[in-house]
């Protein structure tokens, strides 16, 4: 018997990626807070398309919402819990799915910011492991309708990264490797707190630049203020992962050390960051795409900023380390959000930073 698997939150990535289980045969079923979403999954199934090259499909799926979850209890417990809530639902997401999973059930982070310590914390660590979607580029543009902003990123590009937060290769990441490989290319790591912090830094650089300017990656990137910024926002966020001792992978494609030395004013780490992200910007549909944080702005949802900058600017102080990059920020969004300010580029070209 296969496994029984639970997908909390069917957002963007849940949804993507819970999809093509759903198309490859697996036993899923998504549970999901928004009323609409769901009737249109049970209604007329998830459909799935891309910008370029891979064909639409839609899947008929099994989708409850949360308040149905109790009908479980009279069912099989799920073996696998997907976590795929924004952040701040992290612990009560856990808290929720937990009594309905299997005596050897663990929950997977499949989710932006490091949230394995919170979900350890519900159900210990034993039964938590991590799921990384990189450079995915998933919108739930509509009920029902998850929309990838390019193709597959196959053997050019490795999408998902999952471990096991001892760094052991296991079968059970095996297991996790092989589900997520349904949608697009996967890589079982030893190293996933290193592969955490680095695509918390890609976040880092671009989900809030979106979301307090209101612009796409491509117009952030094509701006030299804007683009030296996000090397501002990406070299102070490597220098404290360093520091906490992570070993850091790829960044955009692109050493850490560039990245940082880059943000630090180096000239020659400068010029080939700079040389990458324009080069990035104007591919073929190349940053056509608003980042989470800047989805979450334009539908006045709740952001995730104190979880991704905060949260370098909070483990920053710990450790005695400045980061006033992140910092300005971490305000500037929190005001956009709060409706004290509009979005606009403005907010960080007027900055002024030692």
């Amino acid at each position: 018997m296969g496994n029984r698997i639970a997908i909390i939150g069917t957002g963007a990535v849940g949804g993507y990626a819970g999809a093509h289980m759903v198309q490859a045969g697996e036993d899923v079923t998504f549970v999901d807070m928004w009323p609409e979403h769901v009737e249109t999954m049970r209604s007329k199934g998830l459909k799935i398309s891309h910008i370029k090259d891979v064909p639409e499909f839609t899947v008929p799926v099994k989708a409850i919402h949360l308040t149905e979850l109790q009908q479980v209890s009279k069912e099989k417990p799920f073996d696998i819990a997907f976590i795929c809530v924004k952040s701040y639902d992290t612990e009560w997401a856990t808290a929720m799915i937990k009594q309905y999973l299997a005596p050897g059930g663990y929950c997977v982070s499949l989710q932006n910011c490091m949230n394995e310590e919170v979900i350890a914390g519900v159900v210990g660590w034993g039964r938590t492991l991590g799921a990384i979607a990189s450079s995915i580029t998933v919108e739930l543009c509509e009920p029902g309708h998850v929309r990838r902003a390019s193709g597959k990123g196959g053997k050019a590009h490795t999408v998902f990264r999952v471990g096991e937060v001892h760094g052991r290769i296991t079968d059970r990441a095996n297991e996790i490797g092989r589900l997520c490989a349904l949608s697009d290319s996967c890589t079982v790591t030893s190293n996933l707190w290193g592969e955490r912090w680095s695509k918390l830094v890609t976040n880092v650089m671009g989900n809030g630049m979106s979301a307090c300017t209101g612009l796409i990656s491509r117009d952030i990137l094509l701006d030299d203020t804007l683009r030296n910024f996000t090397a501002r926002l990406g070299s102070e966020a490597i220098r404290v992962g360093q520091a906490l001792g992570y070993s850091l992978e790829e960044i955009h494609h692109l050493d850490p050390e560039v990245i940082a030395r880059a943000g630090e004013g180096e000239a020659a780490a400068r010029a080939a960051y700079d040389e990458h992200r324009i080069a990035e910007a104007n591919k073929p549909g190349g940053g056509a795409h608003r980042p989470s944080m800047g989805q979450d702005m334009v539908k006045g949802r709740r952001t995730e900023i104190e979880y991704l900058n905060g949260f370098v600017c909070q483990k920053a102080k710990d450790i005695g380390i400045n980061t006033p990059a992140n910092a300005a920020l971490t305000e500037i969004v929190t005001r956009v959000e709060r409706g004290a300010l509009q979005a606009d580029p403005s907010h960080i070209k007027s900055l002024r930073l030692n």
